[in-house]
């Protein structure tokens, strides 16, 4: 196979060094000098990707040496740029894993006036060492020989099933998928959309298994499903390394490193405020420092770019593989293509159940209109970046579940898929169809129809819809199934948690791929609900903040 030609080569033992999240145990807190006499009564507030968590002891450390008052803000991938895009940040700067997407945009290009570039993590492939052994993968000689497309070939044939963050959503999620195309097109030379193998895509999302929106949560469920459900993890170079530290995991990941190219995070510091500029650059300097990049290498195993502490820390990373960094196409287009295409073709298509509260108290404070209006927003036609992540895709199956006192009879909707295409190769935005267009507007007037009356008989309706899906998925195991519950007071009617705890012991073991993700809203019990989601797998989403149409959004991201 004729491999890319090399954008960026270096050695992983050299002065440009990668790295991930949350491990480095011991390691020791820089020196903290004096904070500075005229620190700012203002904070320099930073909108930073949800991976950045790790790195949040930094507010303090960069307030001690330079008297500057850091401030984190943390939000998702996608939320974080469209907020960039549209100046709705909030922030004086935006700290991302990769800012290649929003600055191919003019609008991003225009908001983030300096940049620097801070660490390093390329996004690579850890699998399970028992499974890298029966693919050849655990000899060095053979392991830096493994491309992309060999690794699309192995999702494809079911030799390789991991996890990896929603593409539609996550840098790593994205790039990963941008690997695949770049790497079957074989073009070192900026991708198009007609570059797209819609055959090598659909192949290598038949290996995709665990689906979810940030890593704290995959790496959960990854430990709880190594070599069941899943072998092999694609992810940030650091948060590989640090699972395999935490001595969490069945048996350690192989981490490789596809031959022809990796996408590496740069984590680029954005300034956005430019009345700013001074306490940027201090942030700036300090970060790029010799004690803030030993810090950050040794407690995130990210890689620093100071090429001095590079050298000095070079033992905490792999090496010896030659890494070429991949193209990055600066085609919107493109990656517009891929992103609709992945959420209404590509994907295992979505079966979820709603379990929808509409017990007598959603009639106050306005409940019951928040609800109609975030199911209403599912069915909408919003083109912005989080609306079209949350909208219904083509190909899904939703059943609406509404509950009181008593458990009332399912209601189902199928979306129509994409027509098909003839073409191998290409992305064509296609207009949805009427088809389509019907069951969104009968969604619509479903959520309209609400009434609220009643009691709450939470558990026996989270019950119901866990037996529906379940039996749904032994004739329909081609889609990705959950349970969203969403209710707004403590349960008052049928079955208790203890109740529903053994009612769900007895289920089939099947029933426990299928997660559960509760919305609290009102006065909902959220210790209760929060056991519950310990029971069922899922999470948790807090609405009593936010609004209710955005937590459903960040819940698409997990189905």
């Amino acid at each position: 196979m004729k491999h890319l030609q090399p954008v960026t080569r270096w050695m992983l033992v050299g002065s440009l060094l990668l790295g991930l999240a949350s491990c480095g145990k011991n390691a020791p807190e820089p020196a903290k000098p004096a904070a500075s006499a005229t620190m700012a009564a203002e904070p320099f507030t930073v909108l930073a990707t949800s991976d950045l968590k790790d790195a949040q002891p930094l507010e303090d450390m960069v307030r001690q040496a330079t008297g500057v008052p850091l401030k984190f803000r943390f939000g998702g991938t996608m939320e974080s740029t469209e907020a960039v895009q549209t100046g709705q940040a909030k922030a004086d700067a935006a700290w991302f894993a990769n800012a290649k997407y929003l600055l191919s945009d003019p609008q991003g290009q225009a908001r983030v006036k300096l940049q620097e570039k801070i660490m390093l993590s390329p996004v690579v492939v850890g699998v399970s060492e028992s499974q890298a052994k029966a693919l050849g993968w655990d000899q060095p000689e053979v392991a830096n020989k493994v491309t992309w497309a060999v690794i699309a070939k192995a999702a494809q044939s079911g030799q390789l099933k991991y996890a990896l963050s929603n593409p539609a959503t996550s840098n790593q999620g994205f790039m990963a998928l941008m690997g695949v195309v770049a790497s079957v097109a074989q073009k070192s030379e900026a991708l198009t959309v007609a570059d797209v193998d819609r055959g090598a895509i659909a192949g290598f999302i038949k290996g995709y298994k665990l689906v979810g929106d940030n890593s704290t949560y995959l790496s959960e469920k990854f430990i709880e499903q190594q070599n069941t459900r899943v072998n092999a993890f694609i992810n940030y170079e650091s948060w590989l390394l640090s699972l395999n530290q935490s001595g969490k995991l069945k048996e350690k990941l192989t981490l490789i490193y596809p031959h022809e190219g990796v996408a590496t995070a740069d984590y680029p510091l954005m300034l956005l405020n430019d009345a700013k500029r001074d306490q940027y650059q201090k942030v700036v300097n300090y970060l790029k420092g010799d004690a803030a990049q030993t810090w950050l290498a040794k407690t995130t195993l990210r890689r620093p770019v100071n090429a001095e502490v590079a050298k000095a820390q070079a033992g905490l990373f792999p090496q010896g593989s030659m890494l070429v960094e991949l193209p990055f196409s600066t085609d919107r287009a493109l990656a517009d293509g891929l992103i609709n295409a992945y959420l209404n073709e590509f994907r295992t298509p979505i079966a979820s159940t709603f379990v929808l509260d509409v017990s007598g108290s959603m009639n106050q404070s306005g409940r019951r209109q928040q609800l109609v209006e975030a199911l209403q927003y599912m069915a909408g036609d919003d083109a912005s970046l989080t609306g079209r992540i949350a909208r219904l895709t083509s190909r899904e199956k939703v059943w609406m579940l509404p509950f009181s006192e008593q458990v009332y009879p399912a209601v189902a909707f199928q979306v129509p898929g994409v027509p098909k295409g003839s073409a191998a190769k290409g992305l064509a935005l296609q207009a949805d169809s009427q088809a389509k267009q019907q069951v969104l507007g009968q969604v619509r007037d479903f959520a309209e129809g609400l009434q609220m009356n009643g009691g709450t008989a939470l558990y026996d309706a989270v019950l119901q819809a866990l037996v529906n899906m379940n039996n749904e998925r032994q004739k329909n195991p081609g889609y990705q199934y959950s349970v969203v519950a969403f209710t707004d007071g403590e349960n008052n009617k049928g079955r208790g948690l203890a109740e529903f705890k053994a009612a769900y012991a007895s289920l089939p073991e099947d029933v426990r791929a299928i997660p559960v993700f509760m919305v609290l809203f009102g006065e909902a019990n959220e210790t209760a609900l929060k056991e519950l989601v310990g029971v069922t797998g899922g999470r948790t989403f807090d609405a009593r903040k936010a609004s209710l149409y955005s937590v459903f959004k960040d819940i698409r991201a997990y189905q």
